[in-house]
C-alpha cells in the first residue's frame, strides 16, 4: 500500500512539475542598456585616519564609486588605493608627493587598478593657471591614461576672485591654458527656501564651454549642510543631479561625504557621515538617488545635449524659453514654477528629460506624445508612454524621462 501511495505521489509531482513548466512565462519588461557606470564621486570622502575596508564598503553601499580625500603621504595614499580596490572603488589621489615629485609619484601609482586620476587644486583663479598647466603637463607626460582633476569656481564668485573679465572668460581661459581631459565646477544653489538666480546660467555657460572644448564636465550636489545652506532633502539632491544631467554632465559629485571638522569659515554639519562617524538620514537619501541615477545611466552616460530649454511664467536668468518641440511631442505644458526640458542624443536614441525646477512643490505636466514614444521609469524599465495619462504630477525636483524613438 505504501508503494502504491509513493508511486501516486511521484506521478502527481511529475505531472505537477510538467504542468508548471508548460505554463507561459510572463514577459520581462525591457530596460535601458548602458555602456557602464556614471562616475559618482564623494568629495572629502573617508578621512585618512578612518580609511578601512569597512568604510569603503559602506560608501560603495550607497552607490559612490569614486573616492577623493587628501592623504598625509604617499604610503597612506597607497594603503587607501589597496583598500578601495577591494571594495570596487576608484580613487583620485591627493598627497604632498604629487606636487613635490610628480613624475616619481605618478610612476608609483599609474598602474594601480584603483587609480582614477590625479588631484591638482580646488577653485583656482586665472593667476594660478600657468603653474597648474606646467604641473598637469608633467603628470600627463608620465601617464596620459588617467585624468588630471581640478574643480573650478561658480558664477557667484566675484570677478576680482576669478581674476577674469567674465565667468565665461574664466572657464574658457582655463580650458585654453590648462591641458586637462575633463572640466569640473561647483555651484551650491539651494540657499534657505530658494535657489540662486544664477545657477542655471552657470550650467548654461559651463556646459556650452565644455561642448566647445569637446570635453566632458562634472558637476556637484551639496550633501553637507553649512550656513546658509540647509540640510539637504531628497528633492534638493534630485533637483541638482537631474539638472546637472539635463545639461550633459558626465560625472556627478557630492560635497561632502564625511562631515568636515571644525572650520573657521563654515559650520559644517549633517553630512552623509556625521562628525561622530555615524550615518545620518542624508546617507539613505543619497543611496536612494544613486540607485535611480545608475539605473538611468543608459540615458545620460555618453549623451550629447541637443537643446536645453525652460518653461514657466518666468525662466531663470541666462536660459532660453521652450518654443519648439520635437516632432514626437504634440504638446507640452507645465503648471507651477516651470521645468528644465532637455533633448539628449545617446547613440541612435533621443531622450526628452523634464525636470521640475521646484524643490518644494509637485508640478503638473501635460504632455501629448506620438504612439511610438516610450517612458523610462526610475528602475530603467522601458514602457509605452501611452499607458499613462497625458497629465502627470512630477515630484519636487524630480524628472520625467521619455524615449522618443
Amino acid at each position: 500500500m505504501k508503494k502504491i501511495l509513493l508511486f501516486a505521489l511521484a506521478a502527481f509531482c511529475v505531472a505537477g512539475c510538467c504542468e508548471k513548466q508548460t505554463q507561459p512565462t510572463q514577459a520581462t519588461t525591457p530596460k535601458i542598456e548602458s555602456t557602464g557606470e556614471l562616475p559618482i564621486l564623494a568629495w572629502h570622502s573617508i578621512p585618512a585616519d578612518s580609511t578601512t575596508l569597512e568604510r569603503f564598503l559602506e560608501m560603495k553601499n550607497i552607490g559612490i564609486n569614486t573616492h577623493f580625500s587628501g592623504y598625509p603621504d604617499a604610503d597612506a595614499m597607497e594603503r587607501a588605493l589597496d583598500l578601495a580596490e577591494q571594495a570596487g572603488i576608484k580613487v583620485i589621489i591627493s598627497c604632498p608627493e604629487l606636487s613635490e615629485e610628480p613624475e616619481k609619484t605618478v610612476t608609483r601609482f599609474m598602474n594601480h587598478p584603483a587609480l582614477a586620476g590625479y588631484f591638482l587644486r580646488d577653485e583656482p583663479n586665472t593667476e594660478a593657471f600657468p603653474e597648474l598647466a606646467a604641473w598637469a603637463k608633467r603628470i600627463r607626460a608620465t601617464d596620459d591614461n588617467h585624468f588630471c582633476y581640478l574643480n573650478l569656481l561658480p558664477t557667484y564668485a566675484p570677478l576680482d576672485m576669478l581674476k577674469a573679465e567674465s565667468y565665461r572668460d574664466y572657464v574658457h581661459r582655463f580650458d585654453q591654458e590648462v591641458p586637462l581631459q575633463l572640466l569640473s565646477f561647483d555651484h551650491y544653489p539651494i540657499v534657505g527656501d530658494h535657489y540662486r538666480p544664477d545657477w542655471y546660467e552657470n550650467l548654461e555657460i559651463f556646459s556650452d564651454e565644455a561642448r566647445k572644448a569637446g570635453k566632458p564636465f562634472w558637476a556637484f550636489a551639496l550633501a553637507t549642510a553649512h550656513d546658509p545652506y540647509p540640510i539637504p532633502d531628497l528633492s534638493h539632491l534630485r533637483l541638482q543631479m537631474y539638472s546637472n544631467l539635463a545639461y550633459g554632465a558626465q560625472g556627478l559629485q557630492y560635497f561632502t561625504y564625511w562631515t568636515p571638522g571644525k572650520n573657521p569659515n563654515w559650520n559644517f554639519h549633517h553630512g552623509p557621515i556625521g562628525l561622530d562617524g555615524k550615518r545620518t538620514d542624508v546617507y539613505d537619501k543619497i543611496k536612494t538617488l544613486n540607485t535611480e541615477l545608475q539605473a538611468l545611466s543608459g540615458v545620460f552616460l555618453g549623451a550629447e545635449v541637443l537643446s536645453v530649454r525652460h518653461t514657466g511664467d518666468s525662466i531663470p536668468q541666462g536660459t532660453v524659453a521652450l518654443t519648439e518641440l520635437p516632432a514626437q511631442v504634440k504638446s507640452l505644458e507645465t503648471e507651477g514654477e516651470g521645468a528644465v526640458v532637455s533633448l539628449l542624443q545617446n547613440k541612435d536614441k533621443q531622450f526628452l528629460v523634464i525636470v521640475n525646477r521646484d524643490f518644494k512643490n509637485r508640478m503638473q505636466l501635460h504632455i501629448e506624445l506620438a504612439p511610438e514614444v516610450k517612458r523610462i521609469l526610475k528602475d530603467g524599465s522601458i514602457v509605452d508612454a501611452s499607458l499613462y495619462s497625458d497629465t502627470m504630477m512630477v515630484d519636487p525636483g524630480d524628472a520625467m524621462i521619455y524615449m522618443l524613438n
